[in-house]
């Protein structure tokens, strides 16, 4: 590893995780795609995270905890009759469940999508082969993806744009499996995923994930999701260009 590395290696963690300021998110995602040693150790940096959070299960009550806050609301000796037992263990359960509203607010799966949507991204501009599919031509691209995902979705002319279709691939989330195409302006390069639209978002949102920008649609029963390092009248440019697809 270079001398200059050893500086981006410290920051590589606060980088996926959202946390280095903007000037320093862009200068990083430029070096990471000109260092492959660094692009390599980003990689598995995401590939751990992803299997993390793959592997985490979120806590859902069961029938059993009701009976475990009986049995902690229960004095040793019974100094309340079952009928107050049972109210204060319903209680109990009441208060649980909206805390558990509370906190995992209607947002909450959306912030979930997006974060996994931006580190499907990091990986793809990490990994030495991108796509699957490897052409500029619309025509090649879309009946590639035919029998690989349940739905069809159209791609633009882009011959007069400053954008380049670099290519596509299937991805997965939620084990649901969804297209992946990867656009070229300048430099910097965009993801685009299209998923059958799960979720309910809004008819169009922006938002930033992980320092990426982020457009996010629904269209004849199809999500998009538009990210990358680009400013936002890009990504505006591209998500037109897209919408008016036919």
């Amino acid at each position: 590893m270079e001398m200059g590395c050893v500086t981006w290696n410290d920051k590589l963690d606060a980088y996926f995780d959202g946390e280095l300021p903007g000037d320093e998110a862009q200068a990083l995602g430029k070096h990471l795609r000109e260092c492959s040693d660094c692009a390599a150790d980003g990689l598995s940096r995401v590939q751990l995270k992803l299997a993390v959070k793959t592997a985490g299960k979120r806590f859902v009550p069961d029938a059993a905890f009701r009976a475990h806050i009986e049995k902690m609301v229960a004095p040793r000796k019974p100094l309340y009759s079952k009928v107050w037992l049972s109210l204060l263990a319903t209680a109990a359960v009441v208060v649980f469940a909206v805390a558990f509203l509370i906190t995992g607010n209607h947002n909450q799966p959306q912030q979930q999508l997006l974060s996994e949507l931006a580190d499907l991204h990091v990986a793809t501009l990490a990994s030495s082969n991108p796509v699957d599919v490897v052409s500029t031509d619309r025509h090649t691209v879309k009946p590639w993806f035919e029998g690989k995902v349940p739905f069809t979705f159209n791609i633009p002319e882009l011959q007069n744009s400053p954008f380049v279709l670099v290519g596509g691939k299937v991805v997965y989330v939620n084990r649901l499996p969804g297209a992946e195409l990867l656009f070229r302006i300048r430099q910097h390069q965009l993801s685009l995923f299209i998923f059958q639209d799960q979720h309910q978002a809004a008819p169009t949102q922006s938002s930033t994930a992980f320092s990426f920008n982020v457009v996010q649609w629904t269209h004849d029963g199809l999500e998009y999701v538009l990210v990358g390092d680009v400013n936002s009248q890009d990504l505006d440019q591209l998500s037109q260009l897209l919408k008016t697809a036919g």
